[in-house]
């Protein structure tokens, strides 16, 4: 009943008409980021971080902006999905395969409604398993010496390039570039400068959120000058009928207990350290296939395979929290950049942060359960609206992408120098997307590489310098080998997923039932 209570005391934080408002502004914002391909969740709260803190908002109320947006845009990751056969962002590109066969029989409508209906269910659920079960990890994560926390943020490192990976060794050498970029700066033990090339501004390192706006958001302006005489889909979205846009009571009965099951698995898909809402997408996909497939419907319109891939990646965006908050370790790239956030605020997320900031974490918790019913709420009658967003011609958006960056960041830090920190960043990370290097696990090095390396120096000085240390308690053993069976799997098993999912797509496409 204390877990209870403390939600309460949540709901009296959250229901302030500045909070209230920010969940409400960051749930609009969200949809739409989410709704415009290739932005999705990561890039949407990336973009939107300058807003925050330019605002000036107190830790809860920023926290409150973001994570809505967070939710928004992995509501609105259905809409080019379906409308326009392109997927909003990896996640929805599983809704493709049933989204888009209904829009061309005309029932985009009921559709775009039934998605949004899947994605309250997992997104309420997950939130309520974010509620039950954060409070017990926390009860673990007090065990946690130096070398445990050691083996965590290697866990981290190990399992974030994830099961759909394209390459497991890219993502170690992002990693590995992430950590040496955490390095940059004075030595904490020693007070040496390191890598800072006599570059004074070097000294106290590389500010995380000038490398995330870097990173995401003008690697994503880059991206667009670069491909800017293409078809962006325009022309594709002003043909779609819409058509009803309630879907009717037998179907949502209907779709209702596939809704309940995927919502279970992408919640636990979220909460595994590395796999996220892409894999909660795909399994949630296939298993209510596999189960309820019977006259081979799947991928010719059936609803239920629009419900299955979106209450599965949604719920799977509520479990990602879990680790974030409760260990401080993010368990999507999405997560990893609301990590950034919270430590910008000089918040640190753990064991600590349910005792020493409840507020915080309560407070962002009920505003999640009062996004969802805004986005319920604010997805149906608007449908019509987001869809015209991707009309919006990139020539338009990108300049004020790039505007909201360098004006959020200066107003941060107020340094020029960061500026072009940041511009070198964008450089870094569109050299990087073209040869297909994952973004996210250089962020990880970035905000984890020094504590990473604070608890390794730590371990080793208690233990004397001896390296056995690192693996002395049963808990630290268990968190290296499930890192070494992370890091394996997606070797082992990762090309057979990635053929399945382009295999469904291709069938997809050619209009053939899926196996």
């Amino acid at each position: 009943m204390d877990i209870l209570a403390s939600l309460g005391d949540g709901f009296v934080v959250a229901f302030t008409l500045q909070n209230l408002g920010l969940a409400l502004l960051g749930c609009f914002l969200g949809t739409i980021m989410g709704a415009l391909p290739g932005l999705g969740p990561s890039n949407g709260v990336a973009i939107l971080i300058p807003l925050a803190f330019t605002l000036g908002l107190p830790p809860t109320p920023a926290l409150i902006l973001l994570t809505s947006v967070y939710y928004g845009a992995m509501y609105g990751g259905r809409i080019s999905s379906i409308l326009l056969n392109i997927p909003g962002d990896e996640p929805a590109l599983m809704t493709t395969l049933d989204g888009y066969p209904m829009a061309q029989q005309g029932r985009a409508g009921e559709a775009l409604a039934l998605s949004g209906v899947a994605s309250f269910v997992g997104a309420f659920l997950a939130t309520w398993g974010l509620v039950f079960l954060a409070p017990q990890l926390v009860k673990v994560a007090l065990l946690f010496g130096p070398a445990e926390y050691f083996a965590l943020f290697t866990l981290a490192f190990a399992t974030l390039g994830g099961i759909a990976s394209t390459n497991q060794a890219k993502a170690a050498f992002a990693a590995a570039l992430g950590l040496g970029i955490a390095m940059i700066g004075v030595d904490g033990q020693t007070g040496v400068p390191r890598f800072s090339f006599g570059e004074v501004h070097l000294y106290d390192g590389i500010d995380f959120l000038v490398a995330i706006v870097g990173l995401f958001a003008l690697s994503e302006v880059l991206v667009f000058l670069e491909h800017r005489g293409e078809n962006t889909g325009a022309d594709a979205a002003k043909k779609v009928v819409i058509g009803r846009i309630t879907p009717s009571f037998a179907l949502l009965r209907h779709c209702t207990p596939t809704m309940l099951r995927t919502s279970v698995l992408g919640f636990v898909a979220g909460v595994l350290p590395g796999a996220g809402a892409s894999l909660g997408s795909f399994i949630s996909y296939s298993m209510e296939k596999r189960l309820v497939d019977r006259n081979g419907t799947f991928g010719k319109g059936d609803p239920r395979g629009v419900a299955a891939p979106e209450a599965g990646n949604n719920a799977a965006a509520g479990g990602a929290l879990v680790p974030m908050l409760a260990l401080g370790v993010p368990g999507s790239g999405t997560t990893a950049v609301l990590l950034a956030v919270l430590l910008a605020l000089n918040i640190t997320p753990g064991p600590l942060l349910f005792t020493q900031n409840p507020d915080v974490v309560w407070g962002l918790i009920a505003a999640l359960f009062i996004g969802n019913f805004m986005l319920l709420a604010m997805n149906i009658p608007m449908v019509g609206m987001f869809t015209r967003v991707l009309m919006v011609p990139p020539r338009i958006l990108m300049p004020i992408v790039a505007m909201v960056s360098f004006v959020g960041i200066y107003g941060i830090s107020g340094s020029s120098f960061d500026l072009l920190v940041m511009v070198g960043f964008g450089v870094m990370g569109w050299v990087l997307r073209k040869l297909d290097v994952p973004l996210v696990p250089i962020i990880l090095g970035i905000l984890l590489g020094n504590a990473m390396e604070s608890n390794m120096r730590r371990a080793l000085t208690i233990s004397d310098g001896d390296w056995s240390a690192l693996v002395a308690s049963p808990l630290s053993i268990g968190l290296w080998l499930v890192a070494l069976v992370g890091f394996v799997l997606p070797i082992v098993f990762g090309r057979v997923l990635r053929q399945r999912m382009a295999l469904a797509k291709l069938k997809e496409e050619e209009g053939e039932v899926i196996d």
